[in-house]
């Protein structure tokens, strides 16, 4: 039986809306590989294509145009034209879609045009003249175009200084599902795990649906990752390399970057990136907003220090996953997973991972604390220390408008947490240094986002507010 459209509710608005127009509409959707970036289009729009292409990756040029001519002979174009460029392809695209009843919407979407363009920049230059000269002036076309190279997508269509300046009439950005779409995800495939189980689930899958899909649901979590990680000729196994082929060129460069950054939990500095990779200047700019672009890593800007600038962290579940339990595994264990789960790196890899989970449903941690409805700027913070401080580290920091800022403390537990009299008063003392090096003079609360909130005790006292998995769930 076929998956469901699990949420996406907003994006198949915006698709409905574009087809429903009564102008020509340029649509872009773009997004990591394995989002669902395809599966969505073709949910919504499926039934409605006058012309549907998409390529293989690092097919020969002449291949790719042998099938465009036999995806337009298969959508009714009479005689499959012989294609020598992208030129000829658009025109004879004009030609099928010409031939369509004049009160039709003809829906054209061409999947991974990243893959389709290659190094030529013909293509580009190509779908520009069709747009151009004759697509936009019509009132009746509805163009789709995706891709999983975001970096592509933003370069050349959406940020494009060219001919397509301004072209783009709508554009979609697919993200891994949430903790609530990926629990509807897995009741859609008949999997009754409960909220923790979901969660570790997501800290290993990232809310990937191709990831989601591979579940078998009669197994367990840990039989699942064994089977699509670790195992002998896992699915998964070697999914890093392919995933970073397909999205990058010059794949080692970015690998360099997110290793660095899969061994520093709290983020570094665009700096600290360079001394430890060796890559610096423009390419250092291009690495990080791709790896930006595509949701691999995120940058926070660092409260109160714009001297320091951004912190980036690394965000991708998988790539994580990658570095700390795939990478060097040799696939000789076949229950490695279902052994390792009550060690210390195991242990650590969850409190991390329960972070980015956290840091990844910003907008629900906010709805829970009853900010809707109050402007915020969210960022992190780390310090030094001094003198008489020790050097401290806060992930989240959540500045109110009504002068509140929330001191945001991410636990991962297996049960409520307990709050030591010692923990306790490093809280204290760290409030007192962040006060002391913001010379910020509004009031400073501690929040505690957990799995199943705070032990309420003596030393429960100095959490103002709290922000349970039950809360990330929230739709």
């Amino acid at each position: 039986m076929q998956q469901a459209l699990i949420g996406r509710r907003r994006e198949q608005d915006e698709l409905l809306r574009c087809y429903a127009s009564h102008q020509s509409e340029f649509v872009i959707v773009y997004g990591r590989r394995r989002v669902g970036k395809t599966f969505l289009i073709n949910q919504v729009l499926g039934q409605h294509f006058t012309f549907y292409y998409t390529s293989s990756h690092n097919a020969p040029k002449q291949r790719k145009l042998d099938r465009f001519g036999m995806a337009l002979e298969s959508y009714g174009l009479a005689n499959r034209p012989s294609l020598t460029n992208w030129y000829d392809a658009f025109d004879a695209l004009q030609n099928l879609l010409e031939s369509q009843p004049s009160d039709s919407r003809k829906t054209i979407f061409i999947d991974e045009m990243p893959w389709i363009a290659g190094n030529d920049n013909e293509f580009v230059s190509a779908l520009e003249d069709f747009w151009n000269a004759w697509a936009m002036l019509r009132d009746d076309i509805m163009l789709v175009g995706c891709g999983s190279a975001t970096s592509w997508m933003v370069d050349h269509l959406i940020e494009n200084q060219g001919g397509l300046h301004g072209r783009i009439t709508c554009r979609i950005y697919l993200q891994p599902f949430t903790l609530a779409e990926t629990e509807q995800f897995l009741l859609d495939k008949g999997c009754h795990w409960d909220r923790f189980q979901i969660a570790q689930c997501y800290m290993c899958f990232g809310g990937v649906p191709f990831y989601l899909n591979l579940l078998d649901t009669s197994l367990s979590l840990a039989q699942n990752i064994d089977r699509l990680y670790l195992n002998p000729g896992a699915t998964l196994h070697n999914e890093f390399s392919e995933l970073y082929g397909a999205l990058f060129g010059g794949r080692e460069t970015y690998a360099d970057v997110v290793r660095h950054l899969s061994q520093h939990h709290h983020g570094c500095t665009r700096q600290e990136i360079a001394d430890a990779t060796k890559c610096s200047g423009g390419t250092l700019t291009k690495v990080l907003s791709n790896l930006s672009n595509n949701n691999f890593i995120i940058g926070y800007r660092q409260y109160g220090n714009k001297k320091k600038g951004t912190i980036y962290r690394l965000t991708d579940m998988f790539t994580l996953f990658y570095f700390r339990f795939i990478e060097g595994h040799t696939g000789i264990d076949t229950d490695q997973w279902q052994r390792s789960v009550d060690s210390p790196s195991f242990r650590a890899w969850q409190g991390l991972c329960f972070e980015l989970v956290a840091l990844r449903h910003l907008e629900q941690i906010k709805r829970a604390l009853g900010l809707t409805a109050v402007a915020t700027k969210s960022s992190t913070w780390r310090s030094a220390g001094d003198s008489h401080h020790r050097g401290a580290q806060i992930d989240l920091v959540i500045e109110r408008a009504d002068r509140i800022i929330h001191l945001c403390e991410i636990k991962f537990s297996v049960e409520p947490y307990s709050i030591t009299a010692d923990y306790e008063q490093k809280l204290r003392n760290r409030m007192a240094l962040f006060r002391a090096e913001s010379k910020t003079h509004k009031s400073l609360v501690t929040t505690f986002v957990t799995t199943f909130g705070v032990v309420q005790d003596r030393h429960s006292g100095i959490v103002h507010s709290q922000v349970t998995l039950d809360d990330l769930f929230a739709s």
